[in-house]
């Protein structure tokens, strides 16, 4: 697959995968999204673990330079998430059990993306 030249864009992709309770996702400067809940209130900073991060031209992957990055994300509120019903069934022994689940989610914004002496590339149209 042929890569486009820097030149298509005029500003810069700063993205990171971060990773909280298990699970990873796909973040910029700004944006909204449910995380597994934190021990934070709302309107407390939290720092969020990087596992990658793409600045546009520089892909910042190994341990030791990941522990000079830093994201950081301002709790905006808790959420609750969908109903799961389950039920399980005995035949012939009168069996019967019903259980629910509703997971808890921290709603964050992520506020800062510092690359920790890292530049970022500003890629402009010539």
């Amino acid at each position: 697959m042929r890569r486009p030249s820097p030149g298509w864009y005029t500003f810069t992709l700063v993205y990171a995968v971060i990773d909280s309770g298990g699970k990873q996702a796909t973040v910029r400067q700004g944006e909204t999204l449910a995380v597994e809940r934190l021990d934070a209130s709302p309107g407390d900073q939290v720092s969020l673990r990087p596992v990658l991060v793409v600045d546009g031209v520089n892909v910042i992957s190994a341990p030791q330079e990941l522990r000079k990055v830093s994201v950081t994300a301002r709790v905006v509120g808790e959420a609750k998430g969908p109903k799961i019903k389950g039920f399980t069934y005995k035949p012939k022994t009168r069996g019967r059990k019903a259980w629910g689940h509703r997971q808890h989610y921290s709603t964050v914004e992520i506020t800062a993306i510092d690359l920790g002496g890292y530049a970022a590339a500003s890629v402009s149209e010539d």
